[in-house]
């Protein structure tokens, strides 16, 4: 039975989590948010045949060393088709669209589109192995920050209409700090849906 490895770095001066995902069956890779410290994330690509570099999202932490890795590489991008961060120009891009189906080997990824934090936000679920990349939209101690009123009601949809309906045990993996367990969030990420929050926006917990 293939399996699907997650290798993880933090790398940059935020820090930001790089994550590299890998078939058990057939060591393909796909590199995901090449933040920074280009050396290290060759390193977490040994031993495997990188397929393509995807982006969760634009923001500046997690594309840093993206130009040095597509050199180095010479792989095919996968991204939101935008726009992108303060108007970047990502180049040669391969767009993904939501609910689209990625192959990895002998796995599948379903790319789900996040928006909330940012508008060009993208999940990737496996569900054979219980797997998500979440980027910035949400964390152990909270969803990603938002900058208006309009972008943290629309955080509250991603949570209810992306991510609840995922498998309590889903583990999830964050831009940034830990890994987690959908399961043991369940029960707060409902109630905080749940409550008025009026016209919050910025920086939230799940409390």
């Amino acid at each position: 039975m293939s399996t699907l490895e997650v290798r993880a770095h933090s790398v940059g001066p935020w820090p930001m989590n790089t994550y590299v995902l890998v078939c058990g069956e057939t060591k393909i890779s796909l590199l995901i948010d090449p933040g920074a410290d280009p050396e290290i994330l060759e390193q977490m690509l040994d031993g495997t045949q990188p397929m393509a570099i995807f982006l969760t999202h634009t923001h500046p932490d997690h594309v840093g060393a993206l130009a040095e890795m597509q050199r180095r590489l010479n792989v095919p991008l996968l991204a939101h088709p935008g726009p992108h961060f303060q108007g970047l120009d990502l180049g040669t891009t391969t767009s993904i669209a939501d609910g689209q189906t990625l192959q990895l080997g002998a796995q599948q990824l379903l790319a789900q589109y996040a928006p909330g934090h940012i508008d060009d936000m993208i999940c990737l679920h496996s569900a054979q192995a219980g797997v998500a990349i979440v980027g910035d939209t949400m964390f152990a101690g909270g969803p990603g920050k938002t900058r208006s009123a309009e972008a943290f009601r629309t955080t509250l949809n991603t949570l209810r209409d992306v991510v609840l309906p995922w498998p309590d045990e889903t583990i999830c993996y964050a831009g940034h700090g830990r890994s987690f367990r959908l399961g043991d969030l369940r029960s707060q990420v409902v109630a905080f849906i749940a409550r008025d929050h009026g016209d919050f926006y910025g920086d939230a917990t799940w409390e």
